[in-house]
């Protein structure tokens, strides 16, 4: 399956964020489109299980083809606000999932999405009932992939035990390097998982702390150096890896999109990656 470089995350496009209407929305998606980003990522809880809805209507009102983008979205958490719940919390059996897969498809308005994802692990999840699940969808033709979201690399085995893993989507920023170390970044290079980073800018725009602190000054001669913002040079540092990493970035600025655009074309030297990476971490590599 190909997404594009950068994939444009739609989690703050509606009720939980910007609350686009339908005319911006599209928009956004020609915006999107016109630098070469062409996947959409999504979840049915976003905006209280109602930005899929808006999405969808607006990327009927942009006239765009289909088949020249990709949709990706998750299911599994059912939420307290848009649902009748107690209590939030995972739900991934049979039927759920065939469920959940057919309200998402009705409301992006399309026959199938590019990737379904599960969107947390659960303590309860049957990897062999999720397997049933996603053959299903598959020999359907409403799913092209199936993936997850934010599993350990032990999860993710055990549910290739019953079905292909194509997309793990896990936090992974300049701040936030645990996906590195702790086997899923080798994992998805060894499997040939594409590994998508959710908030790839991580906290160092959010955060006054030491180690933004240290990143920004390190970054600035490097800012120079390539002719990239700090927003830029963040998705840099991340698609250096040789994992593939693709980041999900949530702007709906055409200007800081651009800017994470352009960062993604830069191949930063060895040294000044490292000197990002000595600077997230406060020390120099052992």
């Amino acid at each position: 399956m190909h997404y594009s470089e950068i994939i444009a995350g739609t989690m703050t496009w509606g009720k939980w964020g910007k609350a686009l209407d339908v005319n911006e929305m599209a928009k956004r998606i020609e915006a999107s489109v016109s630098f070469g980003i062409t996947s959409f990522d999504h979840a049915d809880i976003y905006g209280d299980y109602t930005t899929e809805t808006e999405f969808g209507a607006a990327f009927e009102l942009s006239g765009m083809d289909r088949s020249s983008v990709q949709f990706i979205t998750k299911c599994g958490i059912q939420m307290t606000r848009g649902r009748d719940h107690q209590v939030k919390h995972y739900q991934y059996d049979y039927d759920y999932i065939l469920g959940s897969v057919e309200q998402s498809l009705n409301k992006l308005r399309t026959s199938y999405v590019d990737a379904l994802l599960l969107h947390r692990p659960s303590p309860l999840m049957v990897a062999e009932e999720i397997g049933r699940a996603v053959a299903t969808l598959l020999e359907r033709g409403q799913i092209k992939s199936f993936g997850v979201s934010n599993f350990l690399p032990h999860q993710v085995d055990a549910m290739m035990r019953f079905t292909p893993i194509e997309v793990n989507q896990v936090q992974f920023s300049i701040t936030h390097t645990d996906v590195m170390y702790d086997g899923t970044l080798d994992q998805a290079l060894e499997q040939n998982i594409v590994p998508m980073a959710w908030k790839p800018l991580g906290a160092i725009f959010e955060s006054d702390n030491e180690q933004t602190k240290r990143l920004q000054e390190a970054a600035k001669p490097l800012c120079k150096k390539y002719g990239l913002s700090l927003a830029g040079l963040s998705i840099a540092f991340l698609k250096k890896h040789p994992a593939g990493v693709l980041p999900v970035v949530g702007t709906t600025d055409t200007e800081r999109l651009a800017e994470l655009n352009k960062g993604a074309s830069v191949d930063l030297a060895l040294e000044d990656w490292f000197i990002l990476l000595e600077a997230s971490q406060g020390r120099r590599v052992p």
